[in-house]
């Protein structure tokens, strides 16, 4: 790519509060780094050298460690103090960009999963005309609930209509967060306007500027149809996995791995150092196996990733789940879940998938009930639940942190953080 490649802005400064029980999406790991490094590499690949990272005051010192190490790329992050949306988070990266006037800048969120092809487009549309700004348009003929581009026979953006409706589209063309802005000091001025209209209480301050930008400037659309991904729910963590198990070519084994010759490993498999898979167990690819992870006799992983440290006891079946760091699993099924970091699934313990009409499994979100768009969908458990022996959980149930289960117990709500939940039981003797 050219050396003269727009600053690249990342917007990761939201409050992941949609992601409960999870925690911040962009330090999920989908391998051995997390999604924040991994797109990191990926823009350093294309060639971007400058990038400002707006992050928000709990997430700041951890991704500046990150980001520390992403060598010779110039990395800055900035604290997003509020989650007031885009437009805020853009005008306090502003305040790295101190000649902005007539500066291109690159806007794009972490959580978007896309295909380089998409990048490689737009960079190439800004290289032919660096006075055009562009917008990424994705092509879809299900209706999307997000913003639909107005586009022209000439393929000129001319406003974004939010939310219009299925039978209201202005065109099939969503719009992802993957923007080149020609001037980033006329897109700055028009976010400050937005903030002093009185008439206006949404946090959309970005998405308007753009809208009335469009009018008097020009805007191209850059199609875009492969694959894309966004993690704005704890059940998208599948998705996400999926597109990166999606990556796996051939059998990557560790050298220090060790792999008994009566386990069985088929398909696109990634196995860790020092992993141990014993006899009669069984990895359908695709799936990531991290590094230290012992699978145990007689046990199934498919189409899942199970990062480090983590132990797949005896006759466990792990099938299209995410399951992240030092999580203990014993003789138990886990399904269509995600379980975060250091939590104990007890013997016996299943994850419920499946309703018995076979719909779309719903699932709670900040006190709405919304569906997954998924048949089949298991927990959600955060990071250190300990979930006792013979516990079930119902479909697209979700577990706070450090919540307790005790034995025996069919949960069927959600369950809060660090709660205690159990089933009262009368033990009868009966003496002959």
């Amino acid at each position: 790519m050219t050396a003269t490649l727009p600053t690249l802005i990342i917007l990761a400064g939201g409050a992941s509060s949609r992601m409960w029980p999870l925690r911040e999406k962009l330090l999920l790991r989908f391998g051995t780094e997390p999604l924040l490094i991994s797109q990191l590499r990926r823009f350093q690949a294309l060639g971007f050298t400058d990038v400002v990272v707006v992050a928000n005051p709990e997430s700041a010192n951890e991704i500046t460690a990150l980001v520390s190490h992403i060598h010779p790329m110039r990395v800055q992050v900035v604290v997003q103090q509020e989650a007031k949306g885009m437009g805020d988070a853009l005008l306090t990266a502003a305040n790295m960009i101190p000649h902005a006037s007539g500066t291109p800048i690159f806007v794009t969120q972490i959580h978007d999963v896309v295909d380089d092809q998409l990048y490689l487009d737009l960079l190439k549309a800004h290289a032919a005309d660096p006075s055009v700004s562009y917008g990424a348009g994705y092509e879809q003929d299900e209706y999307f609930p997000g913003g639909y581009l107005i586009v022209d026979g000439s393929g000129r953006i001319n406003g974004i209509v939010e939310k219009p409706g299925a039978e209201n589209r202005p065109s099939k063309l969503v719009n992802i967060v993957a923007h080149i802005h020609a001037d980033a000091a006329r897109l700055f001025g028009a976010i400050r306007m937005e903030y002093e209209r009185a008439d206006v209480t949404t946090d959309d301050h970005y998405e308007r500027a753009m809208d009335t930008l469009m009018k008097d400037t020009v805007y191209r659309v850059v199609p875009y149809t492969g694959a894309w991904t966004a993690l704005k729910f704890p059940f998208h963590v599948l998705d996400v996995m999926n597109y990166y198990l999606s990556k796996i070519q051939g059998q990557n084994i560790a050298e220090s791995a060790f792999i008994s010759p009566l386990a069985s490993i088929r398909g696109d498999v990634y196995i860790g150092e020092r992993v141990k898979v014993f006899p009669g167990a069984a990895i359908v690819g695709p799936a990531y196996i991290g590094a230290d992870t012992i699978v145990g006799n007689n046990s199934l992983v498919r189409n899942s990733m199970v990062l480090s440290h983590c132990e797949v006891g005896f006759t466990t079946e792990i099938a299209r789940s995410y399951v992240a760091d030092h999580v203990s699993m014993h003789a138990c099924r886990v399904l269509d879940s995600v379980f975060a970091s250091n939590v104990n699934f007890s013997a016996g313990c299943t994850t419920a998938n499946l309703r018995i009409d076979r719909s779309d499994v719903p699932t709670m979100i900040k006190g709405q009930r919304i569906k997954s768009g998924r048949d089949k969908l298991g927990a959600i458990i955060g990071a250190g639940a300990f979930l006792g022996v013979d516990v079930m959980t119902m479909p697209g149930v979700k577990i706070g942190e450090g919540a307790q289960v005790g034995p025996g117990t069919h949960v069927h709500h959600d369950v809060k953080d660090r709660a205690r939940v159990y089933v009262k039981q009368e033990l009868i003797v009966v003496e002959e």
